[in-house]
């Protein structure tokens, strides 16, 4: 029910009004009762990562076969529209909003930050740390979490609602997923819930996105002119960046947001040159063609590990290969699920027009090649220098992980170009930052309106502050422990959205399904829905 009049006009009441209730409540009892609030956040992750780690991995895993299955089969020609439809942007456009839109700001964070944690303290997977060896294991699980299976995950909820949207002429609404499974019942209380649960899982999951976006642009400006890394000014960088965000939301998708992604796209090739060009070439060269082979290889037995955690349940000195998984696998999938409804909704908007095929293999295919590319470049330069040129990296890491592009710039020793090239990353950082931010604010609007393509300005505007409120909100109560409080926050809003996706799979199979028989039955008429498939 969306209101036509009024201050909530152009928005379902019920949805805005549960969502502002429960983001308030958890806003005001976080800044109240800080001390409860910092023990309940750790207490969560400890419960989640210690006993659902397998219930993550098995999503993850069938997220990607289901994919697969789909794009190969018979019904990967079925168009996400009429039948004759072209899409509404070029690949560069598409994929650049695409890219940005599923991992900005995380993938720069990471990046470094994540193998240089592996090949310095090891994983479940091998005994090598420090060496070699160690630098291409530690490169292939950072593949895993960044691959196939992350994109599998954006591509089921994004297909989804592309299908439905565009191919059985629905609103662009989450609830709307579950449509060929449930029929008209997504309409009443079942569609609201399903809405509510869509709105957390974004909520926290961009939060989470802006709190590790702000931490490393904070280390940027440390680092180019030494301003203080500090909480204060952190929360000044949500506040001017969340309004550059709403500037470009403001102007709607074919601008503001269709621009910046697609000046990101190129700044995110200029630093990667940077990297090829300056840094070990050979060696990124190597690292990307041998660990993506080893990485294809492994891709089974990666996604069927599941860590031994009964054992370690209560027991104070468990080593920290006892949580691996949780502190790795299980965040990455946990984040990719909170991400996946905002993710979801954006992809879905801007591919109208391709076929089911094109949609997985350019999701899933093209963005992971593009994460594998960049993960080697940055990465590898730093293993590189740590392994060869007696770096620190991996020290000042386990130190302070935003600080890591940074000291990459500095061990990379190039003089004015790295100088340039670290005014061009933070400026990256922050340019993703406004994209998933702008982007975020527009899904969010997107499903309380149930689907409108152009929300009111005043609700775009709305969400947009409450994103910033959340993310500064989850940074004080993490306070040194931000981090961890950010990895929370994703993980928790992912569990109850990640049952949803399992049903999307089961509505979206039955969707397909019968579009297909249909298409087989009247090919003659392939651009009129018959009214069956829409009631």
């Amino acid at each position: 029910m969306v209101l036509s009049r009024g201050l909530l006009r152009g928005i379902n009441p019920y949805i805005m009004l549960i969502s502002l209730a429960v983001t308030l409540a958890f806003t005001f009892y976080t800044l109240i009762f800080p001390e409860q609030s910092a023990q309940l956040i750790d207490q969560t992750r400890t419960i989640i990562t210690l006993t659902a780690n397998g219930w993550y991995v098995l999503l993850a895993a069938g997220f990607l076969a289901f994919c697969v299955w789909i794009g190969f089969s018979r019904y990967g020609q079925i168009r996400l529209g009429a039948d004759h439809e072209k899409p509404e942007f070029s690949y560069f456009a598409w994929f650049a909003m695409v890219y940005a839109a599923g991992q900005g700001i995380g993938i720069i964070f990471w990046s470094i930050a994540e193998p240089m944690f592996h090949f310095s303290g090891g994983t479940p997977f091998s005994d090598a740390v420090a060496n070699e060896e160690a630098a291409r294991v530690a490169m292939k699980v950072t593949f895993f979490h960044w691959g196939l299976n992350a994109w599998a995950i954006y591509c089921v909820v994004g297909l989804a609602l592309a299908f439905v949207a565009y191919r059985l002429q629905k609103p662009l609404s989450i609830r709307y997923t579950l449509f060929p499974l449930l029929g008209k019942r997504v309409e009443g209380g079942v569609g609201i819930l399903v809405d509510v649960i869509a709105i957390f899982a974004t909520l926290f999951g961009i939060a989470t996105s802006l709190g590790l976006g702000v931490q490393q642009i904070n280390a940027g400006l440390h680092s180019i002119w030494g301003v203080p890394q500090s909480t204060s000014i952190q929360l000044l960088l949500v506040v001017v960046i969340s309004a550059c965000a709403l500037v470009s939301v403001l102007t709607g998708l074919k601008r503001g947001i269709k621009y910046l992604s697609i000046s990101n796209m190129w700044l995110t090739i200029v630093l990667l040159a940077f990297f090829i060009l300056f840094g070990p070439t050979l060696y990124i060269l190597d690292l990307l063609f041998g660990v993506s082979v080893d990485y294809l290889v492994d891709l089974l037995a990666l996604n069927i590990f599941v860590e031994g955690t009964s054992q370690h349940l209560g027991d104070a000195d468990a080593s920290w290969k006892s949580m691996w998984q949780g502190w790795w696998t299980v965040f990455y999938w946990g984040w990719w699920i909170s991400w996946a409804p905002f993710v979801g909704v954006f992809v879905a908007r801007v591919s109208r027009g391709r076929t089911i095929r094109e949609f997985v293999f350019g999701v899933i295919g093209v963005s992971s090649l593009l994460s594998f590319v960049w993960l080697a470049a940055y990465g590898g330069t730093a293993l590189h220098i740590d392994l060869f040129s007696g770096g620190s990296i991996a020290a000042t890491v386990n130190q302070n992980v935003s600080q890591a592009l940074y000291a990459t710039f500095a061990g990379m020793d190039v003089g004015t170009v790295g100088y340039i090239a670290t005014i061009a990353g933070t400026l990256l950082v922050a340019t993703y930052f406004i994209t998933s931010s702008d982007s975020g604010t527009l899904v969010l609007s997107t499903i309380m309106s149930e689907g409108a393509e152009h929300p009111l300005k005043r609700h775009r505007t709305f969400w947009g502050v409450m994103q910033g409120v959340v993310a500064s909100v989850l940074l004080v109560a993490g306070g040194n422990a931000a981090l961890s409080t950010l990895q929370t926050a994703s993980i928790t809003a992912a569990l109850p959205f990640s049952v949803l996706m399992v049903l999307m799979c089961i509505s979206l199979a039955k969707g397909v399904h019968q579009e297909h028989k249909r298409l087989l039955m009247a090919p003659q008429s392939n651009n009129i829905h018959l009214q069956e498939i829409s009631q």
